[in-house]
């Protein structure tokens, strides 16, 4: 038989059996090589159809809506090195380590919003995007010389300032993580796609989340303190927001169609470095973030086998942990029914077991009643004496500032701690005019904003000119009268005012409203103020 009429005769099988090859491809079956073929080649075409497709329509109607050269021309123009960019750099930076010295989320978080960093680092991601190396190298050097400028300014500083304590705001900037690298991964394509598509608003929170201004500030705090650990951690930090920002700004400028003159090989390459720059990152702020985990976990270790050395008896309060290469320090207050004179050893000894490293143990053990509730009222009474003493030297150092610029001993200030007043009568100082009394009383009550601070001047001068135009006081006539109320209730007395009677009527008035007791005698000249009931 002949191969057509092998096939003739199967093709007439396949009928009378009813069509096998259409029942397999009804059951989702494939019979032969061929078919599978045939099936793979149009699973494939109408994958290829589809792809065609999102890239005509990511082509016409997301790319082709970017204005590219608008674009260009505005990220140009934040990357030049201007008065405006370096002026505005030193603010940010100035108010930044002030707000860290302070540890002042609310100061930290103003030199973010005012910080002009995040122009020229998007700019060299649009510069590596269309190859422009004149844009890179002017976007470089703004970078650099801001940057050195903050950190030379904060470090003098910091230099000048009394106060250099690591305070929490600076000691959160000093080891970076790959949680932060992924900040500054989301933060960048947030920012560039807010610039590519003029959603500028959008700004305001990308500067905000990758906080480029304060890392700077705490280089220059590590620099001017010579505290290469602070200086280290806060410097990798702002390399890593920097460096990540200006690649995801990279990444998305290329996605939106910024092409510069690239070949094909020079731009994989340039793809090649880009991701080893990434791992160069990633693989210390991995070993970091493996570092914090490990010492989370130690924590809770610690917490456990004390609690396991007392049979769950007690409370624990106050554990600190302190790190180094190769020891572990634990310092903890256990209130306790019973003292145990070998928890110290027993803790220690199970917990370089658990943890692989050298423990000393610091435990200080209160003795308590004979149950939980007893353990917790005796930390709650230890917790109110700290709380006690803290108020009782914060009482005793409000009444030394206050004896200090009053002039007079500390005895001589009155202090009431419950309602939170303090008075003191302040002694004539040479040169010394009302309005300084009112700047100084004025300075202690900003640092105790929960307490009315009283200083009480001598009598003295009150302003002689205070100045009116139209129907209300000048700036310096709303100061006069304020300095006049202000001495008038401290000191307690009456005041007159003399001068033009319209002016005399309405400045009585305003201080009337402060309480003060006003007598009014119309006569010539400027209006000024003097004391009455004398």
């Amino acid at each position: 038989m002949s191969n057509q009429d092998e096939h003739q005769a199967a093709a007439e099988t396949g009928q009378e059996a009813g069509s096998a090859p259409e029942v397999a491809a009804v059951h989702g079956k494939i019979d032969s090589a061929g078919e599978a073929v045939m099936a793979a080649t149009q699973s494939r075409i109408g994958f290829m159809r589809v792809l065609a497709t999102v890239r005509g329509w990511w082509r016409d109607e997301v790319i082709g809506a970017v204005d590219h050269e608008d674009v260009i021309a505005k990220r140009r123009d934040e990357c030049a090195m201007s008065e405006h960019y370096l002026f505005m750099t030193a603010m940010s930076a100035g108010i930044a380590v002030i707000g860290l010295l302070q540890s002042s989320t609310a100061v930290v978080i103003g030199a973010m919003l005012l910080s002009p960093l995040m122009g020229p680092i998007m700019g060299l991601g649009f510069a590596l995007g269309i190859t422009d190396y004149q844009w890179l190298k002017q976007s470089s050097r703004s970078l650099f010389w801001g940057s050195v400028m903050a950190i030379a300014l904060c470090a003098l500083l910091v230099f000048l300032s009394p106060v250099k304590t690591i305070t929490p705001e600076i000691a959160a900037r000093t080891q970076p993580n790959l949680f932060d690298l992924f900040v500054a991964l989301f933060s960048g394509l947030a920012g560039a796609y807010a610039m590519i598509r003029g959603r500028a608003g959008a700004i305001v929170g990308v500067a905000i989340a990758t906080a480029l201004m304060p890392p700077l500030a705490v280089v220059g705090f590590g620099l001017a303190t010579f505290n290469w650990t602070v200086f280290s951690g806060a410097l990798l930090l702002y390399v890593t927001n920097l460096v990540t920002i200006a690649l995801t700004a990279w990444a998305l400028a290329k996605l939106y169609g910024f092409r510069g003159s690239l070949s094909q090989r020079q731009s994989q390459f340039q793809n090649g470095v880009i991701i080893l720059v990434f791992i160069a990152l990633a693989v210390p702020l991995a070993l970091s973030l493996r570092t914090i985990a490990w010492e989370a976990n130690a924590q809770r270790i610690v917490r456990d086998e004390i609690t396991e050395e007392f049979e769950g008896a007690g409370r624990l309060s106050e554990l600190d942990l302190a790190f180094s290469d190769a020891s572990v320090g634990v310092s903890a207050t256990m209130f306790n029914p019973e003292f145990r004179p070998e928890a110290d050893a027993n803790i220690a000894r199970a917990l370089r077991v658990r943890l692989g490293r050298e423990v000393e143990v610091s435990l200080t053990q209160v003795p308590t009643g004979t149950n939980s509730v007893d353990a917790e009222e005796a930390e709650l009474a230890a917790v109110r004496a700290i709380e006690e003493r803290a108020a009782s030297a914060r009482v005793s150092a409000l009444a030394s500032r206050l004896s200090l610029v009053a002039g007079v001993s500390e005895d001589e200030v009155t202090i009431d701690a419950g309602r939170r007043r303090a008075t003191v009568r302040a002694t004539e100082l040479d040169g010394a005019s009302l309005s300084a009394y009112r700047a100084l009383e004025m300075r202690i009550a900003a640092t105790e904003p929960d307490w009315v601070i009283e200083l009480l001047p001598p009598i003295g001068d009150l302003p002689g000119n205070i100045a009116f135009e139209e129907d209300a006081p000048t700036a310096e006539g709303e100061d006069a009268i304020e300095i006049v109320a202000w001495a008038a209730k401290r000191i307690g007395l009456p005041v007159v005012l003399e001068g033009s009677e319209d002016d005399a009527i309405k400045a009585a008035e305003l201080l009337a409203e402060r309480g003060v007791s006003v007598t009014v005698e119309p006569g010539s000249g400027p209006l000024r103020a003097e004391w009455g009931g004398r």
